[in-house]
Protein backbone atom coordinates (compact mmCIF):
# COMPACT_ATOMS: atom_id res chain seq x y z
CA UNK A 1 0.00 0.00 0.00
CA UNK A 2 1.41 3.95 -1.11
CA UNK A 3 1.98 6.59 1.87
CA UNK A 4 -0.98 8.64 1.12
CA UNK A 5 1.90 11.71 0.67
CA UNK A 6 3.56 8.93 -2.09
CA UNK A 7 4.57 9.90 -5.27
CA UNK A 8 4.65 6.32 -6.49
CA UNK A 9 2.50 6.49 -10.25
CA UNK A 10 2.29 8.25 -13.51
CA UNK A 11 2.00 11.52 -14.84
CA UNK A 12 1.95 12.97 -18.17
CA UNK A 13 5.47 13.68 -19.84
CA UNK A 14 6.47 15.36 -23.87
CA UNK A 15 3.79 14.02 -26.26
CA UNK A 16 1.42 12.49 -22.99
CA UNK A 17 3.82 9.79 -22.77
CA UNK A 18 3.51 7.80 -19.03
CA UNK A 19 6.88 9.69 -17.06
CA UNK A 20 6.90 8.11 -13.08
CA UNK A 21 6.34 10.43 -10.11
CA UNK A 22 2.55 11.83 -9.72
CA UNK A 23 4.35 15.02 -8.52
CA UNK A 24 7.21 14.71 -10.46
CA UNK A 25 10.74 13.20 -10.20
CA UNK A 26 14.54 14.43 -8.87
CA UNK A 27 17.80 12.95 -9.72
CA UNK A 28 21.25 13.80 -8.59
CA UNK A 29 24.39 15.11 -10.01
CA UNK A 30 26.97 13.56 -8.30
CA UNK A 31 30.43 14.68 -8.90
CA UNK A 32 33.48 13.38 -7.35
CA UNK A 33 36.86 15.07 -9.03
CA UNK A 34 36.16 14.63 -12.52
CA UNK A 35 33.54 12.03 -12.52
CA UNK A 36 30.21 11.48 -11.78
CA UNK A 37 28.02 8.96 -10.76
CA UNK A 38 25.44 7.03 -12.73
CA UNK A 39 23.28 4.10 -12.63
CA UNK A 40 22.89 1.90 -15.07
CA UNK A 41 18.77 1.64 -14.85
CA UNK A 42 17.33 -2.15 -14.33
CA UNK A 43 15.90 -3.80 -17.31
CA UNK A 44 12.27 -3.90 -15.51
CA UNK A 45 12.55 -0.35 -14.65
CA UNK A 46 11.08 2.65 -16.71
CA UNK A 47 14.13 3.58 -19.59
CA UNK A 48 15.83 0.49 -18.77
CA UNK A 49 19.19 -0.72 -19.52
CA UNK A 50 20.24 3.33 -20.08
CA UNK A 51 22.38 5.40 -17.68
CA UNK A 52 21.39 8.37 -16.01
CA UNK A 53 21.70 9.30 -12.60
CA UNK A 54 20.18 8.34 -9.48
CA UNK A 55 16.85 9.69 -8.57
CA UNK A 56 13.38 9.47 -8.74
CA UNK A 57 9.59 10.39 -8.19
CA UNK A 58 9.47 13.40 -5.45
CA UNK A 59 6.76 12.35 -2.74
CA UNK A 60 3.71 15.08 -1.89
CA UNK A 61 5.13 18.70 -1.43
CA UNK A 62 8.92 17.22 -1.18
CA UNK A 63 11.27 19.78 -2.41
CA UNK A 64 13.71 18.39 -5.12
CA UNK A 65 16.77 18.49 -3.03
CA UNK A 66 15.63 16.33 -0.80
CA UNK A 67 13.64 13.49 -3.01
CA UNK A 68 17.29 13.78 -5.31
CA UNK A 69 19.13 12.89 -1.91
CA UNK A 70 16.55 10.41 -0.74
CA UNK A 71 16.34 8.63 -4.26
CA UNK A 72 20.27 8.50 -3.88
CA UNK A 73 20.51 7.24 -0.71
CA UNK A 74 17.63 4.22 -1.55
CA UNK A 75 19.58 3.23 -4.56
CA UNK A 76 23.29 3.87 -4.04
CA UNK A 77 23.77 3.83 0.12
CA UNK A 78 24.99 7.01 -0.12
CA UNK A 79 24.39 9.18 2.85
CA UNK A 80 23.46 12.95 2.27
CA UNK A 81 26.30 14.25 4.64
CA UNK A 82 28.98 12.64 2.39
CA UNK A 83 27.07 15.41 -0.08
CA UNK A 84 27.64 18.89 -0.96
CA UNK A 85 24.63 20.60 -2.79
CA UNK A 86 25.90 23.30 -5.34
CA UNK A 87 22.32 24.00 -6.76
CA UNK A 88 19.26 22.43 -8.44
CA UNK A 89 17.66 23.19 -11.78
CA UNK A 90 14.57 21.94 -13.40
CA UNK A 91 15.62 19.80 -16.82
CA UNK A 92 12.41 18.38 -18.00
CA UNK A 93 8.60 19.91 -18.09
CA UNK A 94 6.28 21.13 -16.89
CA UNK A 95 4.01 19.06 -19.33
CA UNK A 96 0.38 19.45 -19.34
CA UNK A 97 -2.01 15.89 -18.55
CA UNK A 98 -2.61 13.80 -20.93
CA UNK A 99 -4.71 10.76 -20.93
CA UNK A 100 -6.33 11.01 -17.80
CA UNK A 101 -2.53 11.36 -16.72
CA UNK A 102 -1.60 14.15 -14.00
CA UNK A 103 -0.03 17.25 -15.56
CA UNK A 104 2.55 19.61 -14.60
CA UNK A 105 5.28 16.77 -13.94
CA UNK A 106 8.98 18.28 -14.10
CA UNK A 107 12.54 17.10 -13.26
CA UNK A 108 14.49 18.58 -11.02
CA UNK A 109 18.57 17.81 -11.12
CA UNK A 110 20.09 18.24 -8.26
CA UNK A 111 24.06 19.71 -8.74
CA UNK A 112 26.62 18.44 -5.72
CA UNK A 113 30.07 17.32 -5.15
CA UNK A 114 31.48 14.83 -2.91
CA UNK A 115 32.01 16.22 0.48
CA UNK A 116 35.62 15.56 0.22
CA UNK A 117 36.31 15.65 -3.88
CA UNK A 118 36.55 12.02 -4.00
CA UNK A 119 34.21 8.74 -4.88
CA UNK A 120 32.08 7.29 -2.40
CA UNK A 121 31.45 3.48 -1.78
CA UNK A 122 27.67 2.78 -3.77
CA UNK A 123 25.80 -0.52 -3.09
CA UNK A 124 23.34 -0.80 -5.62
CA UNK A 125 19.69 -1.64 -5.08
CA UNK A 126 17.13 -3.54 -7.00
CA UNK A 127 16.53 -0.23 -9.31
CA UNK A 128 20.24 -0.53 -10.91
CA UNK A 129 22.33 -3.31 -12.89
CA UNK A 130 25.01 -1.03 -12.15
CA UNK A 131 26.95 1.73 -10.45
CA UNK A 132 29.59 3.67 -11.85
CA UNK A 133 31.85 6.60 -11.15
CA UNK A 134 32.11 8.12 -14.98
CA UNK A 135 34.72 10.58 -16.43
CA UNK A 136 33.10 13.52 -17.45
CA UNK A 137 34.56 13.42 -21.07
CA UNK A 138 33.08 9.76 -21.32
CA UNK A 139 29.84 10.56 -20.47
CA UNK A 140 28.50 10.59 -23.64
CA UNK A 141 30.05 7.45 -24.94
CA UNK A 142 27.33 5.72 -22.52
CA UNK A 143 23.83 4.26 -23.67
CA UNK A 144 22.03 7.11 -21.74
CA UNK A 145 18.44 7.68 -20.95
CA UNK A 146 17.17 10.29 -23.47
CA UNK A 147 16.30 12.92 -21.34
CA UNK A 148 19.77 12.82 -19.49
CA UNK A 149 21.30 12.87 -22.90
CA UNK A 150 19.82 15.69 -23.56
CA UNK A 151 20.07 17.56 -20.56
CA UNK A 152 24.24 16.40 -19.70
CA UNK A 153 26.06 19.12 -21.74
CA UNK A 154 24.24 22.03 -19.64
CA UNK A 155 24.71 19.92 -16.60
CA UNK A 156 28.03 19.70 -17.00
CA UNK A 157 28.83 23.29 -18.00
CA UNK A 158 26.51 24.22 -14.93
CA UNK A 159 28.15 22.32 -12.52
CA UNK A 160 31.80 23.72 -13.74
CA UNK A 161 30.21 27.23 -12.87
CA UNK A 162 28.54 26.66 -9.49
CA UNK A 163 32.18 25.03 -8.20
CA UNK A 164 33.84 28.04 -8.65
Amino acid sequence: MKAQGSGDGWAAGPDGIKVWGKFGAAGLFLVAGDEVLLQFRAKWTNAGHTWGIPGGARDFEEPAVAAALRETHEECAIEARDVTVLGEEVTAGPYPAAAQLPGQWTYTTVLAQTLHGERLATVANAESEELRWVALDEVEKLPLLGAFRKAFPYLRQRFAHLKQ
